[in-house]
């Protein structure tokens, strides 16, 4: 079935490959990347030191995240866009939503709600991995699919923003990787690896433990949650785990009766300094909700998309609609809906909000270009 968003396929080393998609998505990325340095300087950070900035991530991504970092300066060569306003791009989550110290957050991390379900709970027995994607409603119309493979073997597939490696996608491993926004008091703007470079990297991980060190192991400014699971082709049980991290630790759930959702607030032991404890918001039950409407026996792929088409708590619901009344930044919306079988190595996408989409679109891996 037809892509509802532009497909990029690249393949070749990491430099290659972002220097393709690079070239193939320029008009894209340049827009993308002017709109974020308006967003930056709407919260008080100018041009000067939004490159600055970008200077600090790529140093730390080449350091930590090297074939990334390869990729993202291959982006900027294709792209003809300054390589520091890429990184720093790539960093939007740190530079928006990190505060000084000292200072109450007020800014709510409402991005996204996440499911994985094991095989031994789903209808097929495959391992699935779903969420909705909120986020500021004009960013929709930078949304792209990223389709790569390198030059180890390593193919994955992710939705993302135009300059951006990842968002939620799987790989040829069937690793799928889910993600959620946190936040904590401790986020800072100048702390090692960005965001989505931290995604990008587990995302190329050959398996969960591989995943679970590259969170681990690379320095990080910003919190983030990671819902990782990985499907086996032997007919092993698949495996799920969630990956709540911050700047100075990180805590771990593990799917109880077969499931795990999550939100965008902390539920491991790492929650002290959570910033929806000095906010609020729907966080605190929509992850709850999930796992209730879920209920209980097998799972059927349609009840998953019927738990992210819910409009409890409207309209900061599973599936978000946007408040035009609201601050402009503070505006966000569901702007796609994922389903990952990983088992299949399939992608289900929706075209906008999940209530709004007639049918979820169908993209295989290896099938995709």
């Amino acid at each position: 079935m037809q892509s509802p968003l532009p497909l990029i396929t690249t393949s070749g080393t990491p430099r290659k490959c972002g220097n393709t998609y690079g070239s193939l998505a320029a008009s894209a990325i340049a827009a993308n990347t002017a709109n974020y340095m308006a967003r930056f300087a709407d919260a008080g950070i100018g041009a000067e030191r939004v490159r600055e900035y970008g200077a600090l991530f790529r140093a730390a991504s080449h350091r930590y995240a090297p074939r990334v970092a390869e990729m993202l300066d291959g982006v900027a060569e294709g792209a003809r866009i300054d390589v520091d306003e890429i990184y720093a791009l790539n960093g939007r989550t740190e530079l928006i939503y990190s505060v000084d110290p000292g200072v109450t957050p007020t800014r709510e991390p409402a991005e996204c709600t996440a499911i994985a379900v094991l095989g031994e709970r789903s209808a097929t027995g495959h391992t699935l991995l779903a969420q909705n994607w909120d986020w500021h409603p004009d960013q929709r119309p930078y949304a792209l699919l990223l389709d790569t493979t390198d030059d180890q073997g390593r193919r994955v597939l992710a939705l993302t923003e135009a300059g951006m490696l990842a968002k939620a996608g799987l790989n040829n491993a069937g690793l799928g990787v889910g993600v959620n926004m946190l936040g904590t008091v401790r986020d800072r703007r100048d702390g090692g690896v960005p965001y989505h470079v931290l995604l990008r990297a587990a995302l190329e991980a050959p398996h969960l433990g591989g995943a679970i060190k590259a969170v681990c192991a690379t320095p990080r400014g910003a919190s983030i949650n990671l819902l990782l699971a990985q499907a086996y082709p032997d007919g092993t049980p698949g495996e799920a785990i969630d990956v709540e991290v911050g700047p100075d630790g990180v805590g771990f759930l593990h799917p109880v009766e077969g499931v795990i959702t999550h939100a965008n607030h902390f539920e491991s032991s790492l929650a002290a300094g959570d910033t929806l404890q000095y906010i609020g918001g729907s966080s605190f039950f929509r992850a709850a909700r999930a796992r209730r409407l879920l209920g209980t026996g097998r799972i059927e792929e349609d009840r998953i998309k019927g738990v992210l088409r819910d409009h409890g708590g409207f309209p900061q619901s599973i599936c978000r609609h946007d408040e035009p009344d609201a601050a402009d930044a503070d505006r966000t919306e569901s702007l796609f809906s994922l389903v990952l079988d990983l088992d299949e190595l399939r992608m289900s996408i929706t075209d906008g909000p999940p209530c709004r989409a007639v049918e979820y679109h169908h993209i295989r891996l290896g099938e995709s270009g």
